[in-house]
Order: structure tokens, then C-alpha cells, then sequence
């Protein structure tokens, strides 16, 4: 059972990354949208955003959080380990990050998103020093 639990968890933590990357290179172009006037294009992005936050996003986040916690009860052992406790640390960061980009979301629906294209271009690269450091942290287990 652990070999699929950890399985099913490596899939959710691949589609929560990927929807966490792509989601702010979405408020990027909607930004750029805006500062261009392009109304047609704004409006594709709020369904588009919409869509990934409610529909693969927060999913996997669940899912990562569901399918980690039962590999914590499989293996309790790895609590008395240094990585897992930076590793749930960042865990907890991009919990948080996944909400700020619900508040971004909601604030571009409603038109008064008063972050620039530039901002969100690294309000993106975030998630990637997290995936970084916890690929390290899970692989090497430094401490």
C-alpha cells in the first residue's frame, strides 16, 4: 500500500506544481491584457484562471495534503528526521502561496488587481525555489 500512497502523492505534488506555475504566468498575461485594454482577452483569462485554481489547483493541494499525511501515518519514524521538518515547513509556504493566489485571482475578476505584469513574473518563480529545495530535502535528506 505504500508504494501506491506515495505514488498517488507524487502525481498530486507534479499537477498542484504545475498548476502553481502556470496560474501566475496567467496573471502575468492578464496584466499585460489590461495595461493594453484588451477587454475580450481579460475576460478569457478570468474563466481560464478560474478554471485552474477551482479545478486542478485546489485539488491537488488536497490531494498532496491527503496522500502526505497518510505516508506521515505509514512511516512516523520520519518525524524524528531534520528534512521532513523543513520539508513540511515549505509545504506549509506554498499552502499559504496557494492562497495568495486566490486573493490575486479575486482581485483580477473583480478588476482591481493593481499588481504589474512584472510583479507576477516573479510572484512565478516562487514555487520553483520551493520545488528546488524540496526535492533536495526528499532525495539527499541533508539532516
Amino acid at each position: 500500500m505504500y508504494l501506491w500512497i506515495k505514488a498517488l502523492h507524487v502525481v498530486a505534488v507534479v499537477t498542484w506544481f504545475a498548476a502553481m506555475f502556470y496560474l501566475p504566468r496567467l496573471f502575468v498575461y492578464h496584466a499585460m491584457a489590461l495595461d493594453k485594454d484588451e477587454h475580450t482577452s481579460v475576460e478569457t483569462f478570468k474563466v481560464m484562471e478560474r478554471k485552474l485554481y477551482r479545478g486542478i489547483m485546489t485539488p491537488s493541494m488536497v490531494a498532496v495534503l491527503v496522500f502526505g499525511g497518510i505516508l506521515l501515518w505509514l512511516v512516523p519514524g520520519w518525524f524524528s528526521q531534520g528534512w521532513l521538518h523543513a520539508k513540511l515547513a515549505l509545504v506549509v509556504l506554498l499552502v499559504a502561496y496557494h492562497h495568495v493566489c486566490l486573493i490575486y485571482l479575486k482581485q483580477l475578476a473583480e478588476d482591481r488587481c493593481r499588481r504589474s505584469a512584472t510583479f507576477f513574473r516573479i510572484f512565478n518563480e516562487l514555487p520553483v525555489l520551493a520545488l528546488i529545495a524540496i526535492v533536495i530535502l526528499v532525495v539527499v535528506k541533508p539532516f
